[in-house]
């Protein structure tokens, strides 16, 4: 009976530890769902491959419901690497504490967002006191909380000014609502309008852009803190040697909307936090 006990416990560890190694041998990647999940998937998918072979693991993508779910994922390490928006990012270092940025594409040092409208009367957002407007996930950086921020530095409370206030949950919905005439005006950010733009997607007949935003600090791919540093370093380093000269690597970065890959900190995201205090989405 003793025999057949040990010999169960014996099984028992060494089933737990066959799991525990497989995962330990699984990177766990995900994103912040701020497009429809298939372009999430057709992105990521010749990524995976390449961290694949330059980590010498199997990398799998974990779609999330939402943003706070991406936030929750990485402070409970659910997942080890995922695709933040500024905002996001700050909420997943506050919360975990040790979120750690490793890279950012080189025009998120210096990313927009774009005002758009389907009316020909809007020239400005003074044409909008009044109207319906759109702005993506409340979590968004580039759809939400930027443009709110500088609206409220030009005197703009988007809940009193405009006549309905709407999120359309991702930056790909928000040209969707506009092209729709569901609202009257939205906000995304500048590198989804142009990829729609460029893929034929949108009615540029129809559909503007009215209105640009200051610069400021967005995206970046964040790894949780508890991460073995030497794994996290691996990771920077496969981003960082994307090289836009090799046709392979160029075709990640397209789908990546990147030229390039560059290193990134916590402190190019400080403004985003001052923001978000400003805008009361910080408690």
């Amino acid at each position: 009976m003793l025999k057949r006990t040990l010999a169960l416990a014996v099984g028992l560890t060494l089933s737990v530890c066959s799991v525990l190694a497989q995962a330990a041998d699984t990177l766990k990647v995900s994103a912040i769902p701020d497009e429809a999940p298939t372009e999430l998937l057709r992105k990521f998918k010749p990524l995976g491959a390449y961290l694949e072979q330059q980590l010498g693991m199997k990398v799998e993508f974990v779609p999330v419901s939402d943003y706070p779910a991406v936030v929750e994922a990485l402070a409970t390490d659910r997942i080890d690497l995922a695709w933040l928006g500024g905002f996001t990012f700050v909420q997943a270092r506050l919360k975990t504490g040790n979120a750690i940025p490793l890279v950012q594409r080189e025009q998120d040092a210096k990313f927009t967002s774009k005002f758009i409208t389907a009316d020909p009367n809007v020239k400005s957002l003074a044409d909008l006191k009044g109207k319906t407007f759109a702005f993506g996930s409340v979590s968004s950086t580039s759809g939400s909380l930027m443009p709110r921020y500088f609206m409220l530095k030009d005197g703009i409370k988007p809940e009193t000014y405009f006549s309905r206030v709407g999120y359309s949950g991702a930056h790909d919905a928000t040209v969707a609502w506009v092209q729709a005439g569901k609202v009257d005006a939205g906000v995304l950010n500048a590198s989804v309008w142009e990829k729609l733009v460029a893929a034929g997607k949108v009615d540029t007949d129809k559909v503007k852009v009215f209105a640009t935003t200051p610069a400021y600090f967005d995206y970046n791919w964040t790894v949780r803190g508890t991460l073995d540093p030497a794994l996290a370093n691996k990771i920077k380093e496969a981003f960082l040697k994307l090289d836009p000269a090799n046709p392979k690597d160029k075709e990640i970065l397209d789908l990546q909307a990147a030229s390039r890959f560059i290193e990134t900190s916590p402190d190019n995201y400080k403004g985003i936090e001052e923001a978000a205090r400003a805008a009361d989405l910080l408690k």
